[in-house]
């Protein structure tokens, strides 16, 4: 699961956004008898998004800001972004205060009520913060999941 975590990031970080959710989708889809759930893996990476988030506001000591833009670049609540920003910040926040179930419920309503493009919005929001929340944790010299790390260096090289 991690390695092809991995490989959507990698994807995602090159622009190819729909090379990132096939890779997810079909990884989810050809698991034998269930193994993998999608939800297991959209939650693994708001958990590292978490984690860096928690590094970056020094464990809780510094408030970390997050901020929801509309299609036209202005700021909205999160109540007024679309569904699926909405269910990725929500998800996002109840990891960030440790609430898994809270997430975990985020993620279940998506999953069971939420389009196809809907679901993929999400699962893009959740690798585009890992790729800027790794960035700006490297530049601050803050851990980052070895995982996330050699799936971000394979475009650089």
């Amino acid at each position: 699961m991690v390695s092809t975590a991995g490989e959507a990031l990698a994807a995602a970080q090159a622009g190819d956004d729909g090379a990132a959710i096939s890779l997810l989708t079909t990884f989810v889809d050809t698991s034998p008898a269930g193994d993998v759930d999608g939800k297991e893996l959209v939650l693994m990476l708001f958990r590292e998004c978490s984690e860096m988030v928690a590094a970056l506001g020094s464990g809780g000591a510094t408030p970390v800001k997050m901020q929801v833009y509309d299609a036209d670049g202005q700021e909205v609540s999160i109540d007024d972004a679309d569904p699926p920003v909405r269910t990725a910040v929500r998800t996002l926040l109840a990891e960030v205060h440790g609430d898994q179930d809270a997430a975990r419920e985020q993620i279940d309503i998506a999953l069971s009520t939420a389009a196809p493009t809907e679901v993929a919005a999400v699962v893009m929001q959740a690798l585009r913060w890992t790729i800027r929340l790794a960035t700006e944790c490297t530049n601050r010299d803050l851990p980052v999941a070895a995982w996330i790390e050699e799936a971000l260096a394979t475009d650089e090289d």
